[in-house]
């Protein structure tokens, strides 16, 4: 037995050997040298009627997005589709990850969006716009070229394998996992994840570009089927755009009608549709016998009047079905979604062959399949494309303009940038602002054009955002006051760079949650006003006074006190003179409390009245109006130290740090110090 034992361990040992020195030699000698080619028209898979177990099958899970091709040369990316149409631009975060991995390949796989089931949602990828709809993945399956070699002819499970080695890890870009198990079991377990389907390949076969194959076979558990829209109807008396759509698809170079579809329609889609279908409004219809789109059923025996628009027959959508009737007609369709990949004139009825015809049966080992995915960061919420653009946030419809508008000349970062900024760190600067009156300082041309402040928005908000009531030179006036993300970003929207809220919520009003010391330097040096900074600290700390300091985004330095909301304004003013006071006593040569500029003599302010009421100061995580598009970004007090520049913290890098870091800025809404104790030990210290 121990001779048998030791014969297998070194059979065993020469088999993995003989593995990896194949994987070594596969990198380089796999395939055949080729150029990088331009496009590739992607393999297709057969349709077959159900599941079975064979010998040399492969298993995977049949995504259900949009197929794509990426041609990958190192930092230049063509992200293609099927009917060779460019996805760069529609899916720019996968088109911008495969750049900056920087491959040297030719990938095919699909684009999907899953969903909080771990499920890919076609409707949810067609309606996709921008980071903010959900996290893109390109699930990739297979390896068509790589580093100067052609692999049409090499077998896919070594193409499989070589994909393992050479694909990065990274959240967007994920290897579509094959199962070596029993097909049946297989599909039992997607179809009780309510996937659309499995696709089985052969495990041998090659790639041929273009081609509807029988060695890939894919067989589905959802009833879908692509179609082409030769017209809309609209019923009589009907208040919506259009009440159906009527589709085909192509039968020996004809258009043959496949069913009405009324439902699956959002008013969103139906504006959008409309206008696509403007330009293809036609007087004959498309289909090679004209239906009869009123016909009665057995569901509406006396349905509404409905009156027919044809169309060019060049658009496809997807539907799902619960069967097809006698006559080819899609009983009981609801809409899925536009499908911009795929030609009109290459839509055919999707007829599955008889499974039993293609595959001998056999028996293969179970495996358990995963298709769950991580949930990843907040991203993007306007795409790259579009100049307008509206957004449903908080349940409210935002609608964004000159996206395109420059806001920061120098460093060609838009008004779209800004945006997309301010929903990236929304949950983080919220707290800052929620259920404080803002005072908007708005450039609606950036940062070198004409700005102004707005502080009564009363009538000119909608009616959503909430607002706080004040009075000036006799007349009812109101501030605005956000509340969620959405009131952010609707602020934003208006040329709101920066936000300055008050100290106070209107909760409180006259008692604020912090105590503010602003640093303002008039002709000094960055560098006396980070002294400056350290001495403030010093003080602090040797009374036991928690401090929490951020950069302005300008030119100087802000520090907060907790208060909790304890105290008046009037309290808070006169604990900043005291402490600014000090400060001033240690490092009198730079520094000054006098609130007239000329009294300074170009000395850094100290600044204490900031604390009173309505006054403002740009929030922590705030964009400024400033060059570099630079941001007022909390600090650890171990920072402030020579060498800190105020770009070090611009709209390029503080999402990033925001994540690392969390929100250190936090302890500024916590309780709040004991301001009896904390001037009575100041006194004692420094009195």
């Amino acid at each position: 037995m121990a001779t048998i034992s030791n014969r297998k361990k070194s059979a065993a040992s020469a088999a993995r050997k003989r593995k990896t020195a194949g994987r070594a030699v596969s990198r380089k000698k796999a395939g055949e040298p080729a150029k990088l080619p331009l496009t590739v028209p992607p393999m297709l898979a057969t349709l077959v009627d159900k599941p079975f177990d064979a010998a040399n099958w492969l298993f995977e899970v049949k995504w259900d997005g949009y197929r794509a091709i990426a041609i990958c040369n190192k930092n230049k990316v063509s992200l293609i589709s099927r009917n060779n149409k460019s996805f760069n631009e529609k899916f720019y975060p996968i088109t911008a990850t495969l750049q900056q991995l920087g491959m040297h390949a030719v990938l095919d796989g699909e684009i999907i969006i899953s969903n909080k089931e771990g499920v890919s949602s076609f409707g949810d990828l067609q309606n996709w716009r921008s980071e903010a709809d959900g996290e893109l993945l390109y699930y990739v399956f297979d390896l068509l070229w790589y580093d100067g070699r052609q692999l049409y002819n090499v077998p896919l499970q070594q193409r499989r394998e070589l994909l393992k080695e050479i694909l990065p890890q990274n959240e967007s870009i994920q290897l579509s996992q094959s199962f070596n198990a029993p097909g049946t079991s297989f599909y039992e377990v997607a179809k009780q994840m309510n996937l659309e389907g499995i696709i089985a390949k052969k495990a041998d076969s090659l790639y041929t570009p273009g081609v509807r194959t029988k060695e890939w076979l894919k067989i589905k558990i959802a009833k879908r089927q692509e179609v082409v829209i030769g017209g809309f109807t609209l019923n009589e008396g009907s208040g919506k755009l259009f009440s159906s759509l009527l589709v085909g698809v192509y039968e020996n170079g004809e258009l043959h009608y496949t069913g009405k579809i009324g439902t699956g329609f959002t008013d969103k889609v139906q504006r959008d549709m409309m206008q696509q279908f403007k330009k293809l409004v036609q007087k004959n219809c498309p289909f090679d016998v004209e239906p009869d789109y009123n016909k009665p059923s057995r569901f509406r025996p006396n349905p509404p009047k409905a009156v027919a628009t044809w169309l060019k027959p060049e658009l496809v959508c997807e539907v799902s079905f619960a069967e097809i009737t006698s006559d080819g007609v899609m009983r009981h369709p609801s809409f899925e979604g536009m499908r911009v990949d795929k030609k009109a004139k290459d839509v055919k009825a999707d007829k599955a062959k008889p499974t039993a015809k293609v595959v001998k049966e056999s028996v293969l080992h179970k495996e358990k399949i995963i298709t769950r995915r991580q949930p990843g960061e907040r991203k993007t919420l306007l795409n790259p494309g579009e100049k307008q653009q509206e957004r449903l946030i908080n349940g409210h419809t935002l609608k964004f303009s000159n996206l395109n508008k420059i806001y920061w000349p120098k460093e060609k970062i838009t008004k779209r940038d800004m945006l997309n900024y301010y929903y990236q760190v929304a949950p983080v600067i919220l707290p800052y602002l929620k259920d404080r009156p803002q005072s908007l300082n708005r450039y609606p041309n950036g940062i070198e054009g004409e700005s102004f402040y707005q502080k009564n928005v009363m009538g000119k908000i909608p009616e959503w955002i909430d607002t706080f009531p004040y009075t000036s030179e006799g007349v009812n006036k109101s501030f605005l006051v956000p509340t969620r993300e959405a009131d952010v970003l609707y602020m934003a929207s208006l040329g709101c760079i920066e936000m300055n809220p008050w100290s106070s919520r209107v909760q409180k009003p006259d008692t604020p949650d912090w105590c503010a010391i602003d640093l303002d330097p008039d002709t000094n040096s960055f560098e006396q006003v980070i002294k400056t900074a350290q001495v403030t600290h010093e003080v602090l700390e040797s009374a036991g006074i928690p401090s929490y300091c951020k950069t302005s985004g300008s030119t100087g330095i802000h520090i907060y006190i907790p208060l909790g909301a304890k105290y008046l304004y009037e309290a808070s003013r006169e604990f900043g003179r005291l402490i600014a006071t000090i400060v001033h006593e240690q490092i009198p040569g730079f520094t000054s409390i006098e609130r007239a500029t000329a009294d300074r003599k170009g000395k850094i302010y100290i600044d204490f009245l900031q604390n009173r009421p309505q006054a403002t100061l740009a929030a922590a995580y705030s964009l400024r109006p400033k060059p570099g598009a630079t941001v007022s970004m909390p600090l650890h007090w171990d920072e402030v130290k020579k060498g800190l520049k105020m770009k070090d913290h611009t709209i390029h890098n503080a999402v990033a740090r925001i994540r690392e870091q969390g929100d250190i800025f936090k302890p500024v809404l916590g309780k709040g110090i004991n301001m009896k104790k904390a001037i009575a030990q100041l006194h004692s210290l420094f009195r």
